[in-house]
């Protein structure tokens, strides 16, 4: 086998390791799912794979950014997806009440028309440190929408 062979051999299977393991049984504890798009589809995605993984037992919090962060204001009533006739901030509402720690990005307030006041119930405002401390941490999994 070439060496430039051998090497994107050694290559592919080192990057695919840690999906292999994962596969195997191995549980991701904790999950950070950073939602900034503003179609309806996509955050609704990401709710229901948010619930999914937080049946599954993995520990999930929620950053809501630019037009997501819409999803965290308690005025927002959203059309229901199909199939299952429910809306991206009910499916939102459904993780926080298994646990999940809900925010908006530090800039969300300041760069809109709404202040604190205007959040879901245990909606929170998240601080760069807290958040960066999050991404970093070798037990959590960024997953970004």
């Amino acid at each position: 086998m070439k060496a430039g062979k051998l090497t994107a051999l050694i290559l592919g299977a080192s990057l695919m390791a840690p999906l292999a393991a994962q596969a195997d049984g191995h549980q991701v504890e904790k999950a950070l799912i950073l939602v900034n798009s503003g179609s309806l589809q996509t955050q609704g995605m990401a709710m229901v794979l948010g619930n999914a993984m937080q049946e599954q037992g993995t520990q999930v919090d929620v950053l809501l950014c630019d037009k997501a962060g819409d999803l965290a204001l308690s005025e927002t009533a959203n059309e229901p997806l199909k199939p299952r006739d429910v809306t991206p901030e009910q499916l939102l509402m459904k993780l926080q009440k298994g646990g999940a720690n809900v925010n908006v990005c530090a800039l969300y307030l300041p760069n809109s028309s709404h202040d604190k006041a205007a959040l879901r119930e245990g909606v929170g405002v998240a601080t760069p440190p807290a958040i960066a401390k999050q991404m970093t941490s070798a037990e959590t999994r960024v997953f970004s929408f």
